[in-house]
């Protein structure tokens, strides 16, 4: 029996494509998965990378209506590549809306998540009221502005002054708590298992 009764996909060029797409697609988005890991990551860091990511499907819907391959090599030597092209623009136009859509919380919060991870760069006007003093006073300290550029952000909220800036503090806090113990949790469960495995002495 050869490849092509066994496996008789293999002959189909339609399936073959889509195959290549899926291979093209999965590697980008697995990209983001490994950036969404690790430790000392917060909030607004992982919203950057999937920010980014949606901006990308973007982009690659509209260079795939083209016919451009440029970021799915795979699907790029696929002969039948051009032909399928306006259902594959389809599909990154869905998944754009699905990322849209489970992500829409973090619309309501960017403007805190960008007030925390860049205070310096904050117009005080457009800043809610509670924070717009404290902002001005951050933003006009040089020795706060050192401290930001040396030390991490956590850290940074945590040696300012908590009279002088109780409610930056207060809203850096909220935002530097999403998912904090998410990646904590996780490497706790690896490390019960790998301790739990049968294989293990």
């Amino acid at each position: 029996m050869g490849k092509s009764e066994e496996f008789p996909e293999l002959s189909d060029t339609n399936w073959l494509c889509d195959f290549a797409f899926a291979v093209d697609i999965f590697s980008h988005m697995n990209e983001l998965n490994v950036k969404l890991q690790g430790k000392d990551q917060f909030a607004h860091d992982m919203y950057t990378n999937v920010r980014a990511f949606k901006s990308k499907l973007v982009l690659f819907s509209r260079q795939m209506s083209n016919k451009s391959f440029a970021h799915f090599p795979t699907l790029a030597v696929q002969k039948e590549a051009a032909r399928n092209a306006k259902k594959y623009c389809k599909s990154l136009d869905d998944l754009h809306r699905e990322f849209c859509r489970r992500f829409c919380d973090f619309e309501k919060i960017d403007k805190s998540l960008q007030l925390v991870s860049c205070p310096l760069s904050q117009d005080p006007e457009s800043a809610p009221q509670e924070v717009q003093l404290e902002l001005i006073d951050l933003q006009s300290d040089s020795v706060s502005k050192e401290k930001f550029k040396s030390l991490k952000l956590n850290d940074f909220y945590a040696s300012l002054n908590e009279t002088a800036f109780p409610n930056l503090r207060r809203t850096a806090q909220k935002m530097l708590v999403l998912f904090g113990s998410t990646y904590v949790c996780e490497q706790t469960f690896s490390v019960m298992k790998i301790n739990k495995a049968h294989h293990r002495s």
